[in-house]
């Protein structure tokens, strides 16, 4: 879920642009980033040896270039100087606190390797047991 909500934010924040060149009614090549390269038609019409310029002017390409954008968002979160002062307090407050109670609990061990125990002046067990007959 975590990984569909991350592309999500990617797509709409991310812009980009698609170059299309069409030759005719047929779209020749696109591209993403770069600009399309054109099929040659473009070429060939100009080195035809046309010197009238009239000739020229009314000739139409039939060759043409195509851009779609796609703009995305700008701003996504707002910016943390438009909070109060006590607004900031706060979330400093909570992510100091949160990040205490995440925080590693140290316990001081015991050792008791030093310790002797008493010596034993009776054996209470066998005193406290009790036979039945």
């Amino acid at each position: 879920m975590a990984l569909v909500l991350a592309f999500v934010v990617v797509c709409t924040t991310m812009s980009f642009t698609i170059n299309m060149h069409y030759c005719g009614e047929t779209l020749v090549d696109y591209t993403v980033i770069n600009k399309a390269s054109s099929c040659g038609m473009d070429q060939m019409a100009s080195s035809l040896g046309n010197t009238d310029c009239e000739q020229q002017v009314i000739q139409k390409s039939c060759c043409q270039d195509k851009t779609f954008s796609a703009a995305g968002q700008n701003e996504l979160k707002p910016s943390f100087s438009s909070f109060s002062l006590e607004q900031q307090l706060f979330v400093t407050t909570f992510c100091y606190a949160y990040a205490a109670l995440l925080a590693p609990q140290t316990t001081a061990s015991t050792d008791f390797f030093a310790y002797t125990p008493p010596q034993l002046v009776r054996d209470i067990q066998t005193l406290d047991e009790v036979y039945l007959i």
